[in-house]
């Protein structure tokens, strides 16, 4: 296990009916703007059990944030913020509306000409506004850790950015919230956060035991439990152990002293920018063929994924143990409804060439070796045709 130090100082407020304690975490006096996406929040009754407990501040609101948060839209809230000396902000959606959030609270305090520094060339933050969060889907685990991804629609650009500064205050999550979403949005929700387990895990074996099998029993929860939400959709233990096998996934705990991949986030992010698809649509057509491309360097760690997660034994040969594992992490995507492959979603061998093209522009190289080139994402690519 290699050194590392950790700190995370997210206060989790969990369970039925705590909505109502944010009035609790948020400072007397405080000028509050709610943040949120595209008004579902109003349908479902999260809005009027947050207005209901902010009833004695001064709070102001501001809809609209994309499912890939723009870059353009959060200037526009920042704007807001400035002419309206807001002081305090609260995040209530999903990771998107929380990644937005952590942006606009970084750049109303950014002391450059300008923000998109802090993505394009990691330009330092300094400070933040303090914000919440009302969690209302399980997936990316934004509500417990420092980063954030940004698109920028100008450019199709979709870069990431992280700060000790962009920490929430507090994140409170109750599973009966998530009971209204549609099945693509609690599909995809699924799908995100497995993957974050397996760009932590799926490198190399570095004997670093209780992250294994903390993630070993993250990914178990999320295989068993998936399938039963998209099926039983009110059920409160189903939810309650995604929305909390989500958080862990990426609150950073399981990626101490270990290498991290995240090739399959990156190359998804720039699908995601040229084409339009789902974060997760693009992480479970990435995740096979960064598995099949990469299966000697990765190979301990899915034989250790296949005996441990979908038990794939020693039965079998190794070449077959490996292909039966790949196979078992598209097939849970499928389970899940959500499609494999680029001509599932139109996309064919043009798309590729401009994925390529996009990361050697920015002179990337992948992976918890760096070793993945643009050549190497077009073999990745190209065998998910």
């Amino acid at each position: 296990m290699n050194n590392f130090s950790f700190v995370n100082p997210v206060k989790i407020i969990f369970g039925k009916d705590t909505i109502k304690d944010l009035t609790k975490e948020i400072p007397a006096d405080s000028k509050v703007l709610i943040i949120y996406g595209g008004g579902s929040i109003k349908s479902n009754g999260v809005y009027d059990q947050v207005t209901k407990a902010l009833t004695s501040f001064e709070w102001f609101e501001y809809s609209g944030i994309e499912a890939n948060p723009h870059y353009e839209t959060c200037m526009e809230v920042v704007s807001y913020i400035k002419e309206n000396n807001i002081d305090y902000l609260l995040a209530v959606g999903g990771g998107s509306v929380v990644d937005a959030t952590k942006f606009i609270a970084a750049a109303a305090c950014f002391e450059g000409n300008d923000p998109w520094d802090i993505l394009s060339k990691h330009a330092k933050i300094k400070a933040a506004i303090p914000f919440g969060v009302v969690l209302t889907l399980s997936a990316t685990g934004s509500e417990m850790n420092a980063g954030a991804v940004i698109t920028k629609s100008a450019t199709q650009d979709k870069l990431a950015f992280g700060s000790p500064h962009v920490y929430p205050k507090f994140s409170i999550l109750d599973p009966e919230v998530t009971y209204s979403l549609p099945p693509r949005q609690v599909s995809n929700g699924i799908a995100d956060a497995f993957v974050h387990v397996i760009e932590q895990y799926l490198t190399y074996p570095l004997r670093a035991m209780i992250q294994d099998k903390f993630a070993e029993a993250i990914l178990t929860t999320l295989t068993i439990e998936g399938p039963k939400a998209l099926a039983t959709p009110n059920d409160y233990d189903v939810r309650a152990n995604l929305m909390w096998a989500s958080t862990w996934a990426l609150n950073g705990w399981i990626g101490c002293g270990v290498p991290e991949d995240w090739a399959t986030h990156q190359i998804g992010h720039e699908l995601t920018a040229l084409y339009g698809l789902d974060h997760a649509q693009t992480l479970a057509i990435v995740l096979p063929g960064v598995m099949t491309i990469l299966k000697e360097q990765k190979a301990e760690k899915i034989l250790q994924l296949g005996q441990e997660v979908f038990g794939i034994y020693n039965n079998l040969s190794r070449e077959e143990r490996i292909e039966n594992t790949i196979k078992a992490v598209e097939n849970f995507f499928e389970e899940i409804h959500i499609k494999t492959h680029l001509s599932d979603y139109g996309l064919n061998k043009d798309s590729i060439d401009k994925v390529c093209s996009k990361l050697q522009g920015r002179g990337w190289t992948l992976g918890e070796k760096s070793n993945i080139t643009p050549d190497i994402v077009r073999e990745i690519l190209t065998c998910r045709l």
